[in-house]
């Protein structure tokens, strides 16, 4: 019986992945067996409970083979591969931590987590994570944890994009901080950032360009640097096309599916509708898409849609939904890249860095039709 194609490309890549990178990791696996990195967890730990089809085992320790890839609970498991060797840290000795105020219920926390993990393996060191509330006692316990496990450099994070004041015992700490997802005035560390501005200029800029003049937008929370940055991007690329704003086309949300809802029957009862509707995250384009088909509207034949955020939902809604990809994964790999950086002496020179928030273009946008 021949391999199936995807190992015989994974044995073909093996010698190349190798040398690239010096190990093989599960993400690797995962791609060459054509599974989700989970399945090759479960089956390369044989954790127990979990009832996968022979034929998914097979192929994923058959990729598992193919490509080299050694560790202690595989090499017992099947001994054919050479015995596990610990690896020698490199460059951060080792080990990295990573603070974040809200983890069990944010994925952008974990995508970012996700890029530096990514950065940090391939470098051989380990990401130590600790979720923190932002609780002014436990906040300090946490970090101080993690810097008597000996990390050797640290990232602090926020889900919500903002300004904060960084507390004491981070201008103490004797190892690098990098901020993600948040910053400070003094610029006393290295931040990066989402670019919302351009972000929400450019997915109002792409609907002007498909011949919308009319386009509402429905917001996020003003409170959030994330919903005035966005709002100010839509603002500028009106402005910019010469279309005058209209206060009646703005409706405040609170980022979710029920507020979509409710401000897209707002927008529909106006008495000049919008043609287009710039919705500032994927979920509140859910909402949108309801309301929009209760209507007896059809996306983008009759109204065009864009979210932004480009959550797994937005590819699966019907039509497919044009959004922007908010960059976590880009800003958690940016964070590791900034520990090989050379310092910057002092205090008070690190420029705020901005990722792009790129637009995904899929079937929700329509161009206008001239009467």
């Amino acid at each position: 019986m021949s391999d199936s194609p995807a190992i015989d490309k994974a044995r073909r890549r093996k010698a190349v992945a190798k040398g690239a990178r010096g190990r093989v990791t599960m993400t690797d696996i995962a791609r060459a067996a054509g599974c989700s990195q989970a399945t090759v967890s479960f089956v390369l730990n044989n954790s127990p409970g979990i009832k996968l089809s022979q034929q998914t085992r097979e192929r994923v320790i058959e990729a598992a083979r193919t490509l080299g890839y050694t560790a202690p609970a595989f090499s017992a498991l099947h001994p054919a591969l050479p015995a596990f060797e610990e690896p020698a840290f490199e460059g951060l000795d080792g080990v990295i931590g990573f603070a974040v105020d809200q983890l069990a219920t944010s994925p952008e926390a974990v995508v970012a987590i996700e890029g530096a993990r990514q950065a940090s393996w391939n470098a051989g060191n380990v990401l130590l994570v600790a979720q923190t509330l932002g609780d002014a006692v436990m906040e300090p316990r946490a970090i101080a944890a993690l810097t008597k496990r000996g990390i050797s450099a640290l990232i602090y994070m926020t889900i919500f994009t903002r300004e904060i004041t960084a507390p004491d015992y981070l201008y103490g700490l004797d190892i690098p901080v990098i901020l993600l997802n948040c910053y400070t005035s003094d610029y006393a560390f290295p931040a990066v950032v989402p670019s919302e501005i351009a972000g929400g200029q450019n997915s109002t800029r792409h609907l002007i360009s498909h011949g919308h003049r009319r386009i509402a937008t429905i917001t996020g929370e003003p409170w959030m640097q994330a919903a005035q940055d966005r709002l100010k991007g839509y603002r500028r690329a009106l402005a910019t096309a010469d279309i005058p704003f209209d206060p009646e086309l703005v409706v405040e949300g609170d980022w979710s599916a029920s507020a979509g809802y409710a401000a897209t029957v707002k927008l529909l009862a106006l008495k000049d509708r919008p043609t287009a509707i710039f919705c500032q995250n994927d979920r509140t384009a859910i909402g949108c898409y309801e309301a929009l088909k209760e209507a007896g509207l059809h996306i983008p034949q009759d109204i065009s849609v864009v979210g932004y955020d480009d959550e797994e939902i937005a590819r699966h809604l019907f039509p497919p939904l044009t959004t922007s990809i908010l960059p976590h994964m880009a800003m958690g790999q940016w964070a590791i890249e900034q520990l090989e950086a050379p310092a910057v002496p002092g205090r008070g020179r690190y420029p705020i860095t901005k990722l792009e928030c790129p637009l995904v273009e899929r079937e929700s946008v329509r161009a206008m039709v001239a009467v």
